[in-house]
């Protein structure tokens, strides 16, 4: 492959990955929508389109043809950067998430990924904590006390979340020994659901661990602190409208789908199946490619409805509440969860 070729099928998969990405993040709005409706037993929308399938699509035309206010006071460059750097960030970290079975590809070829990086769980813990600082410049550009504090407690959240979250996964990366999310779901390979970390890799406690943390890093329900409107009016992004509102929004649930798909591949196998020998693999190369694309979409889509059903179903925690769980909680476990995974390896071995 030249350099020309190799530039020009990587910005095929950006572009192919950006829109996938895009769309999922629209549809995953009318997902939640229409399922917190059936809790709250009402329908969700479902005037525009069959079903209300074109929801998506005229809240975006609703959202970009809004006036765009910008208060006076606010500190115009930052206030204009934060919600890029958010979204910015929200979207690089899927650069390095594998949804596909590379076998089945060409030698050389990353077909169903963006970019292979041996340290990829590190890029995505990296950038997904950068995207703290467009939430906290929101806050302090709006020069708004709301913004402010709303910014300063996702800022304080993160950092206790992260913690945990990152302390959760170092089993993992035990068990794998490596930090390669390719490598990690190989490894979890041949056995079907029991290779799994989440049972075969005993990483049970690990994984609900990561699965609290990864909801109070996303600022979602029932860790939605740094927007509660009974208390902040609505947090860091108070004094944006149109476009830039949107964007945080996007954000949210850009980094809703990355958390979801670093659990399935950290977890739940990837795009393994979850039969695994009992079942012949298919002789055809076409369903040998979309197999594993279908049960990576099946698990990440379960990760989804996870989300959704936490939030229509568990009321706000207090903030108090919310770090003591973190740091009173959450931090121990996790490291007594890799003291037995260590000795476990150790024992085993």
């Amino acid at each position: 492959m030249t350099i020309l070729q190799f530039v020009l099928f990587s910005l095929l998969k950006v572009l192919v990955v950006t829109v996938v990405l895009l769309t999922a993040v629209a549809y995953t709005v009318l997902l939640e929508r229409k399922v917190v409706g059936r809790i709250q037993n009402r329908w969700g929308p479902s005037r525009v389109g069959p079903f209300g399938l074109l929801q998506p699509l005229v809240d975006g035309v609703k959202l970009f043809l809004k006036e765009d206010l910008v208060p006076a006071s606010v500190y115009r460059p930052l206030f204009l950067l934060a919600p890029v750097l958010a979204l910015g960030c929200a979207l690089v970290s899927i650069a390095v998430v594998p949804f596909g079975n590379p076998a089945v590809a060409p030698e050389g070829f990353h077909l169903f990924q963006i970019s292979d990086v041996n340290i990829g769980l590190l890029v995505v813990l990296g950038v997904t904590s950068i995207g703290v600082y467009g939430i906290a410049l929101a806050g302090w550009s709006s020069n708004n006390k709301y913004s402010l504090l709303g910014s300063l407690r996702s800022s304080a959240q993160l950092i206790s979340y992260e913690l945990a979250l990152g302390l959760s996964l170092v089993g993992v990366v035990l068990r794998a020994g490596s930090l390669n999310l390719r490598v990690i779901v190989e490894s979890q390979a041949g056995h079907g659901i029991l290779s799994w970390n989440i049972f075969g890799g005993f990483q049970i406690v690990a994984f609900f661990i990561y699965l609290t943390a990864a909801y109070a890093e996303t600022n979602r329900a029932p860790f939605d602190l740094p927007e509660a409107e009974s208390e902040l009016t609505a947090g860091y992004h108070t004094e944006y409208s149109s476009m830039k509102f949107a964007t945080f929004f996007m954000a949210e649930y850009a980094n809703m789908i990355t958390v979801s798909c670093v659990a399935s591949l950290l977890f739940l196998g990837g795009w393994t199946s979850p039969f695994g020998s009992l079942l012949p693999p298919p002789h055809n190369i076409i369903l040998s490619a979309l197999l594993p694309i279908f049960w990576f979409v099946v698990k990440v889509f379960f990760f989804l409805f996870l989300y959704i059903w936490v939030r229509g179903t568990l009321p706000r925690f207090r903030y108090d509440q919310l770090m003591n769980f973190g740091w009173r909680y959450l931090m121990p476990i996790a490291i007594l969860n890799i003291v037995g995974t260590s000795l476990w390896l150790a024992l085993k071995h």
